[in-house]
This record gives structure tokens, sequence and C-alpha cells, in this order.
């Protein structure tokens, strides 16, 4: 019998795991990737007898995986806010599924600990870009300004730094990152006992970040604008972070990142607006490879014979939205 644990390479899944495994201490194999690489249940060698945790992953995109793993012996419990459709019924998959907006996987596994490790979902729910929510939850701890401020940029550092193709463009890789982070029951002793690894994390988010935020917009109206990077590294990285800055600053429109991917596909980043949180997952859904949420949605490899539909039907979708 072996523990495993399955989670996402973002922000959200790596603080989600991080309050599971405070909660309940154990050695267990990780199973992750860059944000991107999602259906990881089938790659897990899962076994008879394993205990399984996956977490801010599509069950959509792991029906497979997971139905397999059922069927062998395994016992799973999933915690996602993506959308999930058929469920597979068993008594040994337990769920705790919600695709409401204003929900991450942080936030769901925070109601099931009982608020145990609240720091570490306002850092997921950070990441995630649900801010209100971050706050909201926050609100009890009374903390300073300064202090709920690192606890954000934690959050937008850890998910920027999922953000690539592979795992080399990233600074850290996920499992890495897990690891550095997960020993800590607050988040503010891992960025004191840990600064360097929080300054690394800085310092590429802001390098990039000035990068970026000199790329005009190639369609742009009052309810949509499309932006498009180059294949280079740290386009890949920035992609989803600087997304969620646009969504941000632009909360009544829609944003879509595209960025080159080497294969001659596109990479592409969606943002519903701030405002109404709604359609990033069936936009991009109608693509191949595409998938997400309500409210923050993407394509991995988006043919290129396929782009020119994709922003009309994406600047369509949002003039009516």
């Amino acid at each position: 019998m072996a523990r495993i644990d399955i989670f996402n390479g973002d922000a959200d899944g790596i603080c989600a795991l991080t309050q599971f495994r405070n909660a309940n201490p154990g050695e267990s194999r990780l199973v992750t990737g860059v944000k991107r690489d999602i259906a990881l249940v089938a790659k897990a060698g899962i076994e008879a007898g394993d205990e399984v945790t996956v977490l801010d992953v599509s069950l959509d995109k792991n029906r497979d995986g997971v139905v397999a793993a059922l069927d062998a012996g395994a016992k799973i419990f999933y915690v996602d806010h993506h959308f999930a459709g058929d469920i597979p019924a068993g008594g040994s998959l337990t769920t705790l599924i919600d695709t409401s907006p204003d929900v991450c996987t942080s936030i769901l596994m925070n109601g099931h600990l009982d608020g145990r490790f609240v720091e570490w979902a306002v850092v997921g729910a950070f990441g995630d870009n649900l801010k209100a929510s971050a706050q909201a939850l926050a609100k009890p701890l009374d903390l300073p300004g300064a202090k709920l401020e690192k606890l954000e940029n934690l959050g937008i550092y850890i998910n920027y730094n999922g953000y690539g193709a592979a795992l080399e463009d990233l600074h850290f890789e996920p499992a890495k990152l897990y690891e550095l982070v997960s020993p800590y029951a607050s988040p503010f002793d891992f960025m004191e006992d840990g600064a360097a690894h929080f300054e690394k994390l800085e310092t590429g988010y802001r390098d990039d970040m000035a990068k970026a935020k000199g790329t005009k917009p190639s369609r742009e109206s009052d309810h949509a604008a499309v932006f498009m990077f180059p294949d280079e590294s740290w386009a890949r990285r920035v992609s989803g972070v600087y997304s969620n800055d646009l969504a941000n600053g632009s909360p009544g429109r829609a944003h879509a990142v595209i960025t080159e991917r080497a294969d001659g596909t596109y990479l592409v980043s969606v943002r519903a607006p701030i405002d109404n949180k709604v359609g990033a997952s069936e936009l991009c859904m109608r693509f191949p490879t595409g998938g997400g949420r309500e409210a923050a949605a993407g394509i991995n490899n988006l043919p290129a014979d396929q782009l020119d539909d994709f922003m009309d039907q994406f600047s369509a979708f949002y003039a009516k939205a």
C-alpha cells in the first residue's frame, strides 16, 4: 500500500496539499507538474490498497484514470473546483467538488479542515486570483495590511511559478516548492525561514512582469482584449499571472493572453470579467485541449489554423455576456 498525493503545480494545489498534510502528516509519493499538466491520475501508477489524494485537477480530465484506480482497489479523496462532468460511483471515491466561481481547492480544503490552517487557504485563494474570497477568509485573523499583503504576494508568486510549457521553464519544480513550504503550519514562518526562496520567486515575477507590461493588445474592445506573447520562457511563465493582472485592472472586460509555442500551436489563458465571472471554461472547451473553470480557463495547444476563430469567438462571446 502506498500513499499518493496528486496535485496541480500552482498555488491552489500546493496550498491545499500543504493544509492537508499539516493536518494528516505522513510520507507520500508526489505526482504533479506544470500548471497545465492536469491529466495526472493515470500517470500515478496507482495499485490496490493505495490511498490517493487528488487536488485541484479536473475530474473530467482524469475520469479514466480515476475509474481505473478504483477498479484496481484504491481509495481516493478528490477535492477540486473545475468542471467535473459525471462523477464515478463507488464507495472508495470521496469527492469534495464545488465549481462556484468564488471558490478554489484551498478554500474547500479549509472548510474540510475546519479552518485549522486558514493562512495557507488565504495564500491559495490569492494565488487563484480570488481576492475578495481571500480577504473574506482572512478577515477573522485581523491581520495588519502589510501582513495580508505578504500572503497575497506569496500566493501570486507560487502561482506564477507553476506556469510554463515544461519544468525547465520554472524557477522551482512544483514538487520541490511543495516540499519547501509544506513543513510550515504558517506561511509567515516559511517566508521568514525560506527568505531566499521567496526572494527568488519575487525577483523572477517582477522581472517577467516588467517585460509583459510593455505588450500592447492585438485586439481590443470595451468587452474583450487579446494579447499576443512570443515563444520565450518569460512569456510562458508570466501568461497566467499577467492575465490575472489584466483582469484586476479592467474588471468589466474579458482578457485572453495567447503565447506562441515552439511546435506552432498556441497556449491560451482566458479570464472572464471580474464583474461577471462566467463562461471561460465553456469557451475554451470548444477547442482541442481546452478546459478550466467559469472565471479562468485556457487552451494548452490551440492549432494555428484555429487562432482567428478563437479570437472571433472570444470577442463575440463576451460582447454578449
